[in-house]
């Protein structure tokens, strides 16, 4: 029976995962907290890990190796960079790459590192599960490429030197290293995002707010994609 790893960045992501669970022991473990629960007769673990490719890998691979999970679903919000993007639209990752991982200067391609790739790619069967989640849900969610770094990108030639090497429709500071972490211990693992903030964003918009509303919509997701797993 699959230990199923729900994982976001900030306490916004899960706070409404927390919620439709109800009750959930809180551990402490590596300077982080550990939130476990059962639903539908599965074992469930929670966790924010902090923002950044760092805490990202320690909370993945602590959930893997520490509370034994077997699959890891990640939720959490991201930038768009591909035009056709919207606020609030969501993107589900078919690979991520590492947008700051730069050795071109011994001749290989941005990105890549020895014995490593440039991509990972997230599972197809998890994928598959998604499709029908959304169709379930009557929601219209993006299959495209999530590139990850450690930087905030608000930069225009930054965002396009991305779009050049990765050919990203989106950005963001975890999933590249969840997916690293996920492909070497040979864990399935999905990664959806919401759109927070795109090239055009109204200087108007609220990140706060947008936060809390795409938290929701993003649980309700994470928890029938759970449903899935569980009636697989």
């Amino acid at each position: 029976m699959n230990k199923i790893a729900i994982m976001g960045a900030m306490p916004e992501e899960v706070a409404p995962i927390l919620e439709k669970l109800g009750e959930y022991k809180t551990t402490e473990y590596a300077g982080n907290k550990y939130y476990e629960a059962t639903y539908n007769g599965v074992e469930l673990v929670v966790a924010y890990s902090k923002i950044g490719k760092v805490f990202s890998t320690l909370t993945a691979t602590t959930m893997i190796e520490h509370f034994a999970c077997d699959v890891l679903l990640f939720s959490g919000v991201a930038g768009g960079i591909n035009p056709s993007l919207k606020i609030g639209d969501l993107i589900v990752a078919t690979k991520l790459s590492q947008h700051d991982l730069d050795i071109t200067a011994f001749g290989h391609p941005m990105g890549y590192v020895p014995e490593g790739s440039v991509f990972v790619e997230t599972d197809k069967d998890l994928l598959a599960l998604s499709k029908e989640v959304a169709n379930e849900l009557g929601k219209t969610v993006v299959e495209g490429v999530i590139a990850t770094g450690d930087q905030f990108v608000h930069d225009e030639k930054i965002k396009a030197n991305i779009v050049k090497h990765f050919n990203a429709d989106a950005l963001e500071m975890e999933g590249g290293s969840v997916a690293v972490v996920c492909n070497a211990l040979n864990v399935p693992f999905f990664i959806l995002r919401a759109i927070s903030d795109t090239a055009d964003t109204d200087a108007s918009f609220s990140f706060d707010e947008f936060m809390e509303s795409s938290a929701i919509i993003s649980a309700e997701f994470i928890m029938k994609m759970v449903d899935k797993v569980i009636s697989k």
